[in-house]
């Protein structure tokens, strides 16, 4: 697994946890964008994860 991937892992998960955490203080405009921005980058990091995983023998 390379650094950039591991630097994106890291940024994905802190952007949604910063999302939870913050959804009060967040404008209801906003909201729902960053959300589903968030769930996006997630998912494509958890296939990272699970691609890294599986390709890891060979």
């Amino acid at each position: 697994m390379s650094a950039t991937t591991i630097i994106f892992i890291i940024a994905a998960f802190s952007l949604g946890l910063v999302v939870i955490m913050q959804r009060n203080n967040i404008p209801p405009k906003l909201r729902r964008g960053l959300a589903i921005a968030s769930i996006a980058f997630i998912a494509f990091a958890f296939f990272l994860i699970v691609y890294s995983l599986a390709t890891m023998g060979s």
